[in-house]
């Protein structure tokens, strides 16, 4: 399995880029593999304010659907439009072409406190 060094993780196994005050934001190669073939997901917050570990969205998948949690507090700005019509992207490419949403962060210092690459394959393995 792939966990790029260059990202940051949570236990629920969602992953975060931070460029600045903006977080890319979608699930891990793990999470993606546990699902299954991906087909649908269903995000309807932009705009919206959350805190952390709130519930944003959800990933459905041939057998079951998982919620989607928000690994830091902030602002969803958008949602990866390609995923409207090509789910499967998740699966595919879920730390490039399949990310989820980009929200501005309230606090770029949280991100530090998720886990690293190496924590998180440690917590999959």
């Amino acid at each position: 399995m792939n966990f790029p060094p260059d990202l940051r993780y949570t236990k629920d196994h969602e992953w975060l880029k931070l460029e600045g005050t903006t977080a890319t934001i979608g699930i891990t190669d793990f999470a993606q593999r546990e699902l299954g073939d991906i087909v649908y997901v269903d995000i309807d917050s932009t705009g919206k304010s959350f805190e952390a570990e709130a519930t944003f969205g959800t990933v459905e998948a041939v057998k079951t659907v998982s919620d989607l949690f928000l690994p830091v507090a902030g602002t969803i700005d958008e949602v990866n439009p390609a995923l409207a019509n090509q789910p499967e992207l998740v699966n595919t490419d879920p730390y490039g072409a399949g990310w989820m949403i980009r929200m501005t962060v309230n606090d770029p210092t949280d991100v530090e406190a998720l886990l690293d690459a190496e924590a998180y394959e440690a917590i999959v393995a």
